[in-house]
């Protein structure tokens, strides 16, 4: 990896036009502190349990199959956003001489965060496009890492691969499916190549299949394989690329679905949850004394009465070190600080994908962002992102009923239709792997009814910490992932054992009579289906 050119002071001044400086990485991460750093879904993965206190597998069955959903790895910030105006109001503040001894460390560091994000992928190989959006060292790390144990935890199976399929011509097929989205292949491209490195063999069987495609699509030659948006992107159908008007077309219901939920999302109820949410004491406080770290009283107190604002304005370039790599963004100026609460909240966001860059940015003045965000406020801040994400893509309200998971059922259809596969002996798949967003993984936990991930608020009482279990960090964390495992027996007995996280986890709690023993997390899988039935029904492919 390229070591870290100096700082150049140039970039402390404000780029109305455009400035440039080389490229900042290093090779070894900063170690997180020993305290909670409330990150919500843009935690850092981690496993939550350690394949050594898995239980036994039953006597008798073996790993015949395994399957996953994974949300993409750590990546940078999506777009020159929050960055650019947040550091356009420490600008003000500098040129007012308002800032503190802590506050005049952070434009420079927040320079530092957009330059890594501008450079993000460079030099990276099996990264196409650097930018805003990559996948970071530490997202490639999470996905590489993920693959291996799960070839560590289902040597056996994998070494079944070369085995010739039902079909009698191939070796059994490990599909691989995205969204279509940069970060979400590029975590299928590292996952599979970690395979790879693993047992080099199974390169025969890595098959990338055709995407679902609407019968009115005229073009199904532009969906490339091994890309799926109704089964991986389904919460963004749109009416130009996925369109289906035929209501008996398989894909009607899940287009259906995904077009109420984006209407959904433009209410004036979810505005309104919203606005309740944001206006919360608690919020005002925290943002005071986040900001009194870094800003003197008075331009705090201009800020709440509304005499200073911040947009996302200004072009900036940035060049990697080697000379050979350049990229020049122009804010869109559609993102503007006008509070200090939502100044609070544009910190915490960088604060919170600095957790993700921990390589890139390990050269920070300040040592790391954590230095602007105490764990206190951060707490606060993640409450009340985990508050708008419960109703904006989460269980959401019980007077909504599925609005929000049941495009969902599309995915879950999935699910139960590779095991079917499996359950009625044909082998043919060895695998398949689905890589997707936090907009996929979290409608996918509701819709299964994990417990503490899927249960509903009713719209008189607002999501707390204080009432509902839903967090963000547990549900969709970077690179979360459920994986179901089959395993079989000689007398065609199916097993399913589904881990969230990496964590065993059971199924909703009223097809507990599937479990083959009260207390374990192997399930007969006919009697699990059936407990699902109605809800793989509705959106059934």
């Amino acid at each position: 990896m390229m070591k870290s050119a100096p700082f150049k002071p140039l970039l402390l001044l404000v780029c109305l036009l455009s400035c440039s400086v080389n490229a900042a990485t290093t090779n070894a991460p900063v170690a997180e502190p020993a305290v909670e750093r409330h990150y919500h879904t843009k935690t850092p993965y981690q496993p939550q349990q350690a394949m050594s206190s898995y239980q036994l597998v039953p006597a008798g069955y073996t790993a015949v199959y395994t399957q996953m959903l994974a949300r993409h790895g750590s990546r940078g910030l999506t777009g020159m956003k929050s960055d650019l105006a947040f550091y356009n109001l420490w600008s003000q503040a500098q040129k007012a001489d308002a800032l503190t001894d802590l506050g005049k460390e952070l434009g420079p560091d927040i320079l530092k965060l957009m330059q890594a994000n501008f450079l993000l992928g460079y030099a990276v190989p099996g990264i196409s496009k650097p930018g805003y959006g990559n996948e970071t060292r530490q997202g490639i790390d999470e996905h590489t890492e993920l693959a291996r144990r799960m070839h560590e935890r289902l040597t056996g199976l994998f070494q079944t691969a070369s085995h010739v399929s039902a079909d009698n011509a191939s070796p059994r097929k490990i599909l691989v499916l995205t969204s279509g989205k940069d970060r979400a292949v590029d975590s299928g491209y590292f996952f599979t190549q970690s395979l790879l490195r693993q047992q080099p063999g199974l390169q025969a069987s890595i098959v990338y299949p055709a995407s679902l495609t609407p019968r009115e699509d005229k073009r199904p030659q532009s969906r490339q394989p091994g890309t799926d948006r109704f089964l991986l992107y389904f919460h963004k159908l749109s009416g130009t690329q996925d369109k289906v008007t035929d209501a008996s077309d398989p894909l009607y219901p899940t287009y259906a679905a995904s077009q109420a939920y984006q209407s959904y999302l433009k209410s004036r109820e979810l505005q309104a949850q919203e606005a309740q949410i944001l206006s919360q004491p608690s919020l005002a406080t925290a943002a005071h004394a986040v900001l009194a770290r870094l800003f003197h009283t008075g331009f705090i107190t201009e800020l709440e009465q509304g005499r200073i604002k911040a947009g996302n304005t200004g072009t900036y370039s940035f060049t990697s070190e080697d000379g050979k790599f350049s990229n020049q963004l122009t804010g869109d100026g559609e993102t503007e600080i006008r509070s200090p609460v939502e100044a609070a909240l544009a910190l915490y966001e960088l604060y919170s994908a600095a957790s993700n860059m921990q390589v890139e940015l390990a050269r920070l003045s300040s040592g790391k962002f954590t230095a602007y965000m105490p764990s206190e406020q951060a707490r606060v801040f993640a409450a009340a992102d985990d508050a708008i994400s419960f109703y904006s893509k989460g269980p959401g309200t019980v007077e909504n009923a599925d609005i929000t998971f049941r495009m969902a059922g599309i995915l879950l259809a999935d699910f139960f239709r590779e095991t079917d596969a499996i359950a009625s002996g044909d082998l043919s798949h060895l695998a398949k792997l689905r890589f997707a967003h936090a907009e996929i993984m979290i409608p996918m936990a509701s819709l299964l009814g994990i417990e503490g991930m899927s249960t509903q608020q009713p719209r008189s009482m607002l999501y707390q910490y204080s009432n509902n279990a839903w967090r963000g960090e547990q549900v969709a964390p970077m690179a979360a992932n459920i994986q179901w495992d089959v395993y079989a027996n000689k007398q065609g007995q199916t097993l399913v054992r589904m881990l969230y996280n990496e964590r065993e986890t059971a199924f909703r709690r009223d097809c507990d009579a599937a479990r083959i023993s009260p207390d374990s997390y192997f399930y007969d899988y006919g009697r699990l289906k059936n407990c699902y039935q109605q809800r793989i029904s509705v959106l059934k492919n």
